[in-house]
């Protein structure tokens, strides 16, 4: 072997590790070698890696971040493998480890919720060091649920005595006594995504006792207007959709102890002219003030299935076409 070739030889406990980090029918493992172009051989519980010795050295490092991982009780995905593989390529694996080491909650069912980008992990930290956190990117980047996330943990904690969710209804202009039923049954189908969340986090029991003891309160952001919230985690979902007096009267609801988040997309503004998005605005005006914090995820950020990268790239691609003919056209006429 020569000066600059190198073979390192890593084992697992068992062969249900081996599995977990190659993944099912080697599915982790063909992801690795497309990335890499030194020899990889997996065999009972040991993985032999050789070739040039600088890429052998990232190889094992990967390796032991996924299996770090998976010792975690955390399933792997593909994204885990692919997004790792970045990471340790652009020798960020110090952060990687860090990223991975920080447990924000453990659901019902037992899986540990994490940071699975450095976006997001920045979005985790940003709100934790913050009083009011806006977590702006497109779907999929995990904004709300590592808020409820967030949430349910300062919760347990006992940092503050209630969570409150709540989101604008523009679909029905904000004008929620025409649709059948209480408050809360007219405005949970807008809130579905936060709910679905709280079930992953809070047994079904106790969320239940919860709501009806107003620990967790859900609220159109209408019905925001005069209060005072102190000692509360409040999350306000679908901001983008918000005007500029709206996300003014909800900021300024901010009590004692409290911490406040806002997600949004602010390439699905359903509001009449997306000009009007208070989001934007917002975005802009707090950013430099003291105590806030915004949070801008990209592409990179998106924890879903992969196509929705590419559904979220082909329509940036559409809209970039259509800005470019619009502005041709203005200078034509």
């Amino acid at each position: 072997m020569s000066l600059n070739q190198d073979e390192r030889i890593l084992e697992t406990i068992d062969q249900q590790e081996m599995v977990g980090i190659c993944g099912r029918n080697e599915e982790f493992l063909r992801i690795i070698r497309d990335a890499f172009t030194c020899k990889i051989v997996a065999r009972g519980n040991q993985i032999v890696m050789s070739g040039e010795a600088e890429e052998v050295d990232k190889l094992r490092q990967l390796f032991l971040e996924l299996l770090f991982l998976y010792r975690q009780g955390l399933p792997l995905t593909a994204h885990d493998v692919r997004y790792s593989i970045y990471m340790v390529k652009a020798g960020k694996t110090e952060s990687l480890h860090r990223m991975y080491a920080d447990t924000i909650i453990t659901t019902n069912r037992g899986r540990q919720v994490k940071a699975k980008t450095l976006g997001q992990w920045h979005y985790v930290e940003t709100i934790r060091h913050n009083h009011i956190t806006l977590g702006i990117g497109p779907a999929g980047t995990g904004k709300t649920y590592l808020a409820v996330a967030l949430a349910v943990a300062a919760l347990k904690k006992k940092e503050v005595e209630r969570i409150i969710l709540t989101r604008p209804a523009v679909e029905a202009g904000e004008k929620l006594g025409f649709l059948p039923g209480d408050m809360k049954e007219k405005l949970d189908p807008y809130l579905q995504p936060l709910y679905d969340a709280l079930n992953d986090m809070i047994p079904p029991a106790k969320l239940q006792k919860f709501i009806e003891e107003g620990t967790v309160q859900i609220a159109p952001l209408a019905y925001m207007r005069g209060r005072t919230l102190d000692n509360a985690f409040v999350i306000l979902d679908e901001a983008q959709n918000t005007t500029l007096s709206q996300i003014k009267m909800f900021l300024t609801r901010m009590g004692r102890n409290a911490k406040f988040i806002v997600t949004g997309d602010v390439t699905q503004i359903d509001l009449p002219r997306r000009s009007d998005s208070g989001l934007t605005k917002a975005m802009d005006t707090l950013k430099s003030v003291e105590g806030i914090g915004v949070v801008e995820f990209d592409k990179r950020d998106i924890v879903r299935h992969r196509l929705v990268k590419y559904i979220v790239e082909a329509f940036e691609r559409r809209e970039e076409l259509e800005n470019g003919l619009r502005k041709q056209t203005k200078e034509n006429n």
